[in-house]
């Protein structure tokens, strides 16, 4: 499938699935999966960081449009879009002439996990810190925070061994 299509593809099925089945689950108030940051992961690397920054910003503002959030969605993805290339070099070692070859499902687990986890919790720290926006509840902020980001990556990583070829 060309690239493009795929990453069309993507952005829409990550927009629906959140919308539509994913913001209706409600555990505890607050704990949800939000799966549509997969988006940041899964995006292939390029150059030019800006159709990617925009699209990640349309993708969260499309949720918050369905979602009646404010522009917290946007800002969440945003950043964690932003921050990527950083963790990449941390995790993978990756430098610009490595971006055209770097694929997800070719690295080790471990890296995989620890990049995933990374961005998931700085995404929904970030979330959860707005949507609270008061040092009083800074309890609340950290148990959200934790239990939506267990729930959305165990959703990550059983929709990526589902949906992968085996090779």
């Amino acid at each position: 499938m060309n690239k493009t299509l795929s990453t069309i593809f993507l952005f829409i099925f990550l927009l629906l699935l959140q919308v539509l089945i994913l913001n209706n689950i409600n555990f505890i108030r607050n704990i949800n999966p939000y799966l549509y940051i997969a988006f940041v992961f899964i995006y292939p690397l390029k150059e030019n960081r800006f159709p990617f920054l925009f699209l990640s910003f349309l993708l969260g503002l499309f949720i918050d449009f369905f979602s009646d959030s404010g522009g917290i969605h946007a800002f969440s993805i945003l950043s964690i879009a932003y921050i990527r290339l950083f963790f990449i070099r941390v995790f993978f070692k990756k430098l610009p002439t490595d971006y055209s070859f770097f694929n997800l499902k070719s690295e080790a687990f471990g890296k995989v996990f620890n990049y995933v986890t990374t961005l998931t919790i700085i995404h929904h720290l970030i979330y959860f810190s707005f949507i609270n926006f008061s040092f009083q509840n800074i309890s609340v902020v950290l148990l959200n925070t934790m239990y939506s980001s267990i729930f959305t990556l165990i959703l990550f990583f059983l929709g990526t061994y589902i949906f992968t070829k085996k090779q």
